[in-house]
């Protein structure tokens, strides 16, 4: 069967898989890399704590030990310049002036007794005065005039002031935005070569999956004989094989006894209806009609009228039952839709005269189908009977044709009294129908079988105007030709 959905090419999963397992990979790399972030910041800030601590210390011993002469002052500031050259994690491109490191002594209160740093440090002592931390415990202070933060140690002395050395973050930052971007880098070129990975692997595995569906695609189109390919691997791919290969078997065993069946039935049916029909023909064409009574010959007639009704019937019924298990045989070839309905047209129009009604075609160019001829005949034709069973006289019965979008729009309008209500919406169904008719139900639910065995579709309504309205859709020969062409089957072409 052709769809409207089979048309449409299919898209690969492996992207879809793809991007999904790409985007928890990156998650997961994320997280870890925030873990790792947050540990390297800790551990530089633990290592420069320890160096601000320990420099400190020396620094406020020498100043304790150093006496308080003219010498002090620049005792003390060597010291502290000394120190300021061993600062943790700078790379030595640093300018001449050091801005990295600051040494203050102060009061509670007043100037600063020794500044050994950058400028005039007066900035420095605000921004420390303003935090009033403890002694012995690391903090962070906003230097106005410096893009990024100190952290300073203080420490209390003898003579009652304190000495305060301050490290710029600047060199820890910029180690971690080191980190940050090699880690981008790598990131980038991991990321993109496991989305690769997985977008080839999961090709290739769903390139198996794609091949058991074009196969399965193909059987009942051509031939239930056909199985879907195997894998070597026993994995789940191999198992859906071997198991929708089982499935086949039982299907194909299915429609096989379902033929038996149905051909055994039609032949030890037709065979005593066939005899009885030649017997009665021939007693019509006796001369000897002498011991028998008068009359007798309407109700052979009548008799064999009802032999036919019955081997139609029996026929409708055995193809309607092999369609709604889709196993109608097909016999397609390429049909003009144009060239038919005119041939049927000009079959019916006597008849339609004949009973008082108009009948007229539009149709302006060739509609090419790939069907069934002689089941998309006897499909027409039970509509143009109901029509003549069912539509009054005076009425005009309007067939349209017309291509649109890749497929075949038949339409039959008349504006008789339409489809009676309790039976409208079950129209298709099978012993479905009016009060008035005298048929067995079959004619339109034969239809829907052969027009959804072609991959069509057929809809009925009444029409607002008054009078019923029978719509068949066919797929063209072109997109039924594409679409098998896709899938691997060969339609044969008349």
């Amino acid at each position: 069967m052709y769809s409207k959905i089979g048309n449409r090419r299919p898209h690969s999963a492996a992207w879809r898989i793809s991007l999904w397992a790409t985007l928890a990979f990156t998650l997961g790399a994320s997280l870890v890399f925030e873990a790792l972030h947050r540990f390297m910041a800790n551990d530089i800030r633990r290592r420069s704590d320890a160096w601000l601590s320990g420099e400190v210390q020396v620094l406020g011993d020498v100043a304790e030990r150093t006496p308080k002469d003219r010498l002090y002052l620049r005792v003390v500031g060597e010291v502290a310049d000394l120190a300021s050259n061993e600062v943790p994690n700078r790379t030595g491109d640093e300018g001449a002036e050091n801005d990295a490191v600051f040494f203050l002594q102060a009061e509670r209160t007043g100037p600063a007794e020794l500044w050994v740093g950058a400028g005039d440090g007066l900035a420095n002592l605000e921004a420390i005065r303003a935090r009033h931390a403890l002694p012995g415990v690391p903090f962070h202070i906003d230097v106005k005039g410096f893009a990024v933060p100190f952290r300073v140690v203080a420490m209390q002395i003898d003579d009652g002031s304190y000495v305060y050395l301050g490290l710029s973050e600047r060199d820890e930052l910029r180690v971690l935005r080191n980190l940050r971007l090699r880690f981008l880098s790598m990131a980038v070129l991991i990321i993109l070569f496991q989305f690769g990975l997985v977008f080839y692997v999961t090709r290739r595995m769903l390139g198996h999956v794609r091949e058991m569906n074009e196969a399965a695609s193909r059987i009942g189109e051509s031939d239930l004989s056909q199985r879907v390919p195997v894998t070597k691997r026993n994995d789940e791919i191999g198992q859906l094989a071997l198991t929708l290969n089982r499935m086949l078997d039982r299907i194909e065993n299915s429609v096989r006894q379902l033929h038996t069946i149905t051909d055994s039935l039609a032949h030890d049916l037709r065979s005593p209806l066939t005899a009885i029909r030649g017997k009665l023909e021939m007693s019509l064409s006796k001369k000897e009609t002498s011991a028998v009574e008068p009359g007798w010959q309407p109700m052979v007639v009548s008799a064999i009228e009802e032999l036919d009704r019955l081997t139609e019937f029996l026929n409708t019924s055995l193809d309607v039952a092999e369609a709604r298990a889709d196993a109608l045989r097909l016999v397609r070839s390429e049909i003009d839709l144009d060239e038919m309905m005119r041939a049927m047209v000009d079959l019916y129009i006597p008849s339609m005269s004949e009973r008082g009604l108009h009948m007229q075609l539009r149709s302006s160019d060739a509609v090419k189908v790939s069907a069934d001829a002689g089941l998309l005949h006897r499909a027409v034709a039970n509509l143009l009977d109901n029509e003549l069973k069912h539509v009054p006289a005076g009425c005009t019965v309007t067939i349209s044709l017309q291509a649109e979008g890749g497929y075949a729009k038949l339409t039959l309008e008349d504006d008789g009294p339409g489809f009676e209500n309790e039976v409208s919406r079950e129209i298709f169904m099978r012993r479905v129908k009016g009060k008035a008719s005298t048929g067995h139900g079959l004619g339109l639910a034969f239809v829907e079988a052969v027009v959804h065995a072609h991959g069509g579709s057929v809809s009925a309504a009444n029409r607002a105007e008054g009078g019923a309205q029978l719509t068949i859709t066919l797929p063209l020969a072109s997109a039924a030709q594409e679409t098998a062409a896709a899938a691997g089957v060969a339609i044969p072409v008349a």
